[in-house]
């Protein structure tokens, strides 16, 4: 019964530690600072300042230029959540308790931050615009979806492009709210988040088994966290690079977007599969469309 009690809702699982992680030191990026310090060593003070004040893909910057500059960013993050990951495996078994959510939640704070990151370079707003610890529905909506990306759903794909797809024909400079939370897009949201959180209970006991023996346990945590960690941000990044939203030539017509209702269903699929499909942005048909 207890077991059956464990996994009886992943999605609120997968919530809760999302939300946890989101409140650790360090995960928020700011938006302003991050996109100065990233552009300036390549950019004008100018397509800085208009990469800021609207998006790098209005200031003209192109999508080769922020490809070089996330791969930067990938690499750095890449290379400190393996490092933590490593060191939260030293104390071996009895200190499992302990290390085992810190370094689930740590994490996922590190995927939140490159998330946060390719976000902001492929013109998507602001996550984290409050002061506060909340995380308003729309930003915890749409970082599901990115996560979805990253561990290779094909209908987070869709998803993601169909949230990309209605900024870029209203001009917008915030989420849409309601798609995320009430509209189209918000029953993926919900699937996503259940497969994310049965993924990662998964995960974690892998993680868990790793770390039961000291020391080689720290080697084959880090180990893991460096082959799981990279290839998830450079999918996030394909992904979101290849939508119109990046592209600074793009020039958004009716055909762009497809007015609809419903997102089509997708399968969820492993990573190889994803690789395969990461072209996917949008996948709507208006004859499946409710009033």
């Amino acid at each position: 019964m207890k077991q059956g009690k464990e996994v009886e809702n992943p999605e609120s699982r997968f919530f809760t530690v999302l939300l946890a992680a989101a409140k650790l030191p360090g995960v928020r990026i700011h938006r302003e600072a991050y996109l100065r310090s990233a552009l300036a060593r390549h950019c004008s003070e100018d397509e800085v300042r208009r990469a800021i004040e609207e998006t790098p893909a209005a200031a003209g910057i192109t999508v080769e230029l922020l490809d070089k500059v996330a791969n930067d960013s990938i690499r750095y993050e890449t290379a400190k959540v393996s490092a933590l990951s490593a060191a939260a495996g030293i104390p071996g078994i009895l200190a499992l308790p302990a290390t085992v959510p810190a370094d689930t939640a740590q994490y996922v704070g590190h995927m939140l931050r490159i998330a946060q990151k390719l976000a902001y370079l492929y013109s998507w707003p602001d996550l984290f615009s409050g002061e506060g610890d909340d995380v308003d529905d729309a930003t915890k909506g749409v970082l599901t979806l990115f996560f979805g990306v990253m561990f290779g759903t094909q209908s987070a794909n869709a998803a993601v492009g169909k949230v990309a797809g209605m900024m870029a024909e209203q001009v917008a400079k915030t989420l849409p709210k309601k798609a995320l939370t009430h509209g189209v897009v918000y029953p993926l949201v919900k699937k996503v988040a259940g497969y994310l959180g049965v993924k990662m209970t998964t995960q974690s006991f892998a993680t868990t088994v790793s770390k039961a023996i000291p020391l080689v346990g720290a080697a084959v945590s880090g180990g893991l966290t460096l082959a799981t960690y990279l290839p998830m941000a450079k999918r996030l990044k394909k992904h979101l690079a290849g939508l119109p939203l990046a592209d600074p030539s793009h020039r958004v017509t009716e055909e762009d977007v497809v007015d609809g209702e419903v997102v089509e269903e997708y399968e969820f699929s492993g990573p190889a599969d994803a690789e395969q499909h990461g072209a996917i942005t949008t996948a709507v048909k208006p004859e499946e469309a409710r009033p």
